[in-house]
């Protein structure tokens, strides 16, 4: 017998994260699992009792039987990078990572590498032989989450535009989920979200599956007949080669909301000049006339609405190739451009892999398709792309994905994933990604009624799930109705505007939408930035109501919203301020009705705190600049 079943534990630099590799049969070769713990106030939280490791590989089995070969000298990763939008400009990949070798029966090894970060921690697979082909039939990875522990997860779709589900307990359902999925440990001390990153071409994407034990959720590989069952759903490695990282963002909420670990654990960037790829808000034709584009005055409607906004975009959806009433595509590229604003257009992904039949279908599927569509989009002045409906997460789709990426690139094309997966890091490596969509959002009042009364509380678990794994288009900002009404205030929609992060942020809402709202509204809506230098939560619980802060430069942008069905009255402690300085407060928050507004003006400095009243299912932002 062994004498000790864990054999190796690595600890952030923090020292306040903690992850342990174990022997289940406490020997040295057998089945190896890890196990997690936070430190929060001198006290420690088993957040994840047991995470299962394995992988089988068409070969053999490298989950049984596994015998400990070396453990490697721990290793500081320390890295600063910087990108072009997100909820941090100026990043960091810092952690502390061993690697550890076992062999099974045959002597194939395998490496099971181990970080661990100040905001949670990773681990990957690798196997280190240089030849070979094979398929890996299943991976064994399973997080045992005690029942007690609180989760908000959306049941997996190939769209991921699914709603959460709050459980705990003998609340727990059965089912597959989708990525990001956000648990609170039963002492309430720890929360942590399950993630994946950094997947590329040698891989499919996963998701979490509880079916067979409520209390275990394991990696499992894309349904077979997802993409209209299109591709294998298990995936062909070529050796030597490198899962996907397994992430597990850890601490507070507010290390939650903070974290950029799915991108700091990325690639970095392939994209040498990048003086091409400009973040901003964009003028959306869809979400008040579902047939926008196909009318040539309605194009220029919306462009003259970008104008008059200070925004930069405006988009083409489609039916832009059917478009009559005075003009076609290239007379609206020619009017946008006059305007001073660039265009941005849609295309269907193509393929058999989609039921959507919708034209343009087939001009991004393949590289000459590609080559020539980006060219004469050149031409015609377009500097970014919509493609949707992806439907799987299948090996070959995520290819066709980085293959659509590096030949945009090659054309200076900024990307919108649409009908797509969640993110997984790929911003930091081809940073002309803007934003997905993979999220239920106001496109959805379209679809259903039953979003007029749940887009409360969806809205205020979604920068505590979804967008803190990377730019979300939830296409915000709307205070007219489209099929079926909101049940939020315009102070609700005006707050998504900063809460939602987004490298492309579509305004969704028709012009009269925006033209006829109160001036210092209107002024905020035509500077308030879509990038931004540094995101903090000030308060919130998901379901609930969220309180965040941006920073833009100097200035701090605050936002806030209610979920529930009766007024909150808030107190923002302002301590994100910078100590010394004075700064003017613009709010604006709710009237004396859901579609009026309150406006304020004060000075303040970060000992100040901030009284916000907020109707049900109201929110507020409010404006700090430095008092000169």
């Amino acid at each position: 017998m062994w004498a000790q079943a864990q054999v190796l534990t690595v600890q952030s630099p923090n020292k306040k994260i903690k992850v342990q590799l174990f022997n289940r049969q406490q020997t040295k070769s057998g089945e190896w699992y890890l196990s997690t713990a936070y430190l929060a106030e001198k006290k420690e939280t088993t957040a994840i009792p047991e995470i299962d490791l394995g992988l089988v590989r068409s070969d053999q089995d490298f989950s049984k039987a596994l015998k400990l070969v070396k453990i490697g000298q721990a290793k500081l990763i320390n890295e600063t990078y910087s990108v072009l939008h997100g909820k941090k400009l100026a990043c960091q990949n810092a952690a502390n990572e061993v690697k550890v070798t076992l062999e099974n029966a045959t002597k194939a090894k395998i490496n099971i590498i181990i970080r661990a970060y100040n905001d949670g921690l990773t681990f990957r697979y690798e196997f280190p032989e240089t030849k070979g082909s094979f398929q890996v039939t299943d991976e064994l990875t399973s997080y045992t989450i005690p029942r007690e522990t609180k989760r908000w997860m959306e049941k997996w779709n190939p769209a991921n535009e699914g709603l959460y589900t709050a459980m705990s307990a003998d609340k727990v359902q059965k089912q597959e989920w989708g990525y990001p999925a956000l648990f609170q440990t039963g002492d309430a001390s720890c929360w942590y979200l399950l993630h994946e990153a950094d997947l590329n071409e040698t891989y499919c994407g996963t998701k979490l599956s509880n079916v067979k034990d409520s209390t275990h959720y394991k990696l499992t590989f894309p349904n077979q007949g997802d993409g209209r069952g299109q591709g294998s759903s298990i995936p062909t490695i070529t050796l030597p080669w490198k899962s996907p990282w397994r992430v597990i963002i850890m601490g507070g909420l507010q290390d939650i909301v903070a974290s950029t670990l799915v991108d700091d654990v990325s690639a970095p960037s392939v994209v040498k000049n990048t003086d091409w790829i400009k973040p901003g808000v964009v003028s959306w034709n869809y979400w008040s006339s579902n047939h926008g584009t196909r009318d040539f005055k309605t194009v220029k409607a919306f462009a003259d609405l970008a104008v008059e906004m200070n925004w930069s975009y405006t988009l083409l959806d489609w039916e832009w190739d059917t478009m009559t009433n005075g003009g076609n595509v290239e007379d609206a590229a020619k009017y946008i451009l006059s305007k001073g604003i660039k265009p941005l257009i849609w295309y269907n992904s193509g393929g058999n892999h989609t039921w959507v039949s919708a034209t343009p279908k087939d001009r991004m599927l393949t590289h000459e398709n590609r080559v020539a569509e980006f060219t004469k989009l050149k031409k015609m002045g377009f500097v970014g792309v919509k493609i949707d409906f992806f439907e799987s997460e299948k090996q070959d789709m995520i290819r066709y994905y980085l293959d659509i990426l590096k030949d945009a690139a090659d054309y200076q094309m900024m990307v919108y994933f649409h009908g797509c997966l969640v993110p997984r890091g790929w911003s930091r490596t081809y940073p002309h990604l803007m934003t997905y969509e993979a999220v239920r959002g106001a496109e959805w009042y379209n679809n259903v009624p039953e979003f007029t009364m749940t887009a409360p509380e969806h809205n205020t678990i979604l920068p505590f799930t979804r967008n803190v794994v990377g730019p979300m288009d939830y296409t915000p900002v709307t205070f007219t109705n489209s099929q079926y009404p909101h049940s939020t205030s315009y102070g609700h929609e005006l707050a998504l505007s900063v809460l939602f992060e987004s490298g492309l942020q579509h305004m969704a809402d028709r012009p009269e939408g925006y033209l006829t709202l109160p001036d210092t509204v209107k002024a905020f809506l035509k500077t308030v930035p879509n990038a931004w230098n540094e995101t903090r939560l000030v308060d919130g619980y998901p379901g609930k109501t969220v309180t965040m802060a941006r920073r833009k430069g100097a200035a701090w942008y605050v936002a806030g919203i209610n979920a529930e069905n009766k007024e909150s009255a808030q107190k923002v402690q302002l301590s994100f301020l910078q100590t010394g300085i004075t700064y003017r407060c613009t709010l604006i928050a709710d009237g004396d009705h859901d579609k009026a507004f309150q406006t304020a003006s004060r000075i303040v400095n970060n000992a100040d705190v901030l009284p916000v009243k907020m109707l049900r299912r109201g929110g507020f932002v409010a404006v700090f600049t430095p008092n000169q």
